[in-house]
C-alpha cells in the first residue's frame, strides 16, 4: 500500500518583518535573473534557428531540384522501367522509385449549401450528429448539475501569490 507523503519542508520562514523584506527583495532579484536567463536562451535559440533554417533552405532547394529531375527522367522512361506497366516500383542501386495511386478523398465546396441540401433531401447517411456533455452549462447551474450521479463540481481553489515590486533594474 503506497502512502502519499509530502516531502520534508526545507523552507525556513522569516523571523521578523525586516527578514521578510529581505526574502521579498531576493525573490524579485531571482525573478529578474531568471527572466534574463530566459531572454538569453531565446536569443541563442533564435540565432541557431536562423542558421539552421538558412542551411536547410539550401538543402531543400537541392532536394527539390534532384527530386524533380529524377521524376522527369522516370516519367520519360516509365514504360521501360515498369516493364510495360507490370510493376509500379523500380529498384535502383541507391533506393527505389515508385508510382502510387492516392486514396480517394471528398472535397466539398460550399459546405453550408451542401449541408442544407442534405437536410432538405433527407440525406441522413451523409450527416453526423455529435452529442457531448456541456460543462459550461453545468458550471452555470452547478446546484442542479451536482445532483447528477458521477458529476462533481469542484472549487478552483486558492493560491498564494507573492509579487516583488520596487526593485532597481539590474545591468545586463
Amino acid at each position: 500500500m503506497a502512502k502519499n507523503k509530502r516531502a520534508a519542508e526545507t523552507a525556513t520562514p522569516p523571523v521578523n518583518r525586516d527578514e521578510a523584506e529581505t526574502y521579498l527583495a531576493r525573490l524579485g532579484e531571482i525573478q529578474r535573473l531568471t527572466q534574463l536567463n530566459k531572454t538569453a536562451l531565446a536569443e541563442a535559440v533564435a540565432r541557431v534557428t536562423a542558421d539552421i533554417e538558412a542551411s536547410s533552405a539550401k538543402l531543400g532547394e537541392e532536394h527539390d531540384r534532384l527530386f524533380r529531375g529524377l521524376q522527369l527522367w522516370a516519367e520519360a522512361n516509365r514504360h521501360a522501367l515498369t516493364d510495360g506497366g507490370k510493376t509500379k516500383t523500380v529498384r535502383l542501386g541507391n533506393g527505389s522509385i515508385a508510382w502510387r495511386q492516392a486514396p480517394p478523398s471528398v472535397q466539398i465546396k460550399g459546405q453550408e449549401a451542401v449541408l442544407a441540401y442534405l437536410i432538405e433531401k433527407k440525406g441522413e447517411e451523409f450527416l453526423r450528429t455529435k452529442v457531448e456533455i456541456n460543462r459550461e452549462a453545468m458550471l452555470a447551474n452547478a446546484e442542479q448539475a451536482s445532483k447528477i450521479p458521477g458529476v462533481l463540481i469542484k472549487s478552483a481553489g486558492e493560491s498564494f501569490v507573492i509579487e516583488p515590486i520596487g526593485q532597481k533594474e539590474m545591468a545586463a
